[in-house]
């Protein structure tokens, strides 16, 4: 069972992604609104983001997470999330963000994703989502979502971030880029791998 966390925790979020921390600070809320944990990131603090050279999501996500929790001393929660197409053999996956090179370009990387498919027929597509939660003495948790959709071209919507825009979610008709950040909450891959941490490690 994994260590429990309380209202009085300052939890670091190991990302220097803006759009993230708000996102994630919005899931960590509980149903009336009220912050569950004192949430700041990692660029906040000035911390490195360590070398992403596990294979998989959750692997990542464990090296931020614990690289996190031992510069900082508090406990960290890591996320590491990517979109996969299957007609790209599950590319561009845990080098999502690399797609969208130093300056975290996008718009570059849904281009890049819209070349490589090509007239590709299959546009079966996923969002996966590894959470790690690690305290400065090494204890780790990890917690998975995964959310099954197709892709579009163009872009849609200017709402959330990454590769939001050409991600329809299965039994929806707008992309997460189009939908408000209460729709996309309701059962985006972020949103089941966070269902499955509040339950493990607060109580209400």
């Amino acid at each position: 069972m994994a260590r429990r966390l309380s209202r009085s925790t300052r939890l670091v979020l190991a990302s220097h992604n803006k759009g993230k921390l708000v996102e994630i600070a919005e899931l960590l809320r509980t149903p009336d609104g009220t912050p569950r944990v004192e949430l700041i990131s990692a660029g906040d603090l000035g911390l490195p983001e360590p070398p992403e050279t596990a294979p998989d999501f959750a692997g990542n996500a464990r090296i931020k997470a614990q690289a996190a929790a031992q510069a900082s001393g508090l406990p960290a929660l890591a996320d590491d999330s990517g979109f996969s197409l299957a007609a790209l053999a599950g590319e561009p996956g845990v080098y999502s963000a690399r797609w969208a090179g130093p300056d975290k370009d996008f718009a570059a990387a849904m281009a890049e994703v819209a070349r490589r498919l090509g007239d590709a027929p299959d546009r079966r597509a996923w969002f996966t989502c590894a959470l790690a939660l690690a305290w400065p003495d090494g204890e780790t948790a990890t917690f998975l979502g995964r959310s099954e959709g197709h892709a579009v071209w163009p872009p849609r919507g200017t709402n959330g971030f990454g590769y939001d825009p050409i991600f329809v979610p299965l039994g929806a008709s707008e992309t997460y880029g189009e939908m408000t950040p209460a729709r996309k909450h309701e059962a985006s891959h972020r949103a089941r791998a966070f269902a499955a941490l509040l339950a493990a490690v607060f109580s209400e």
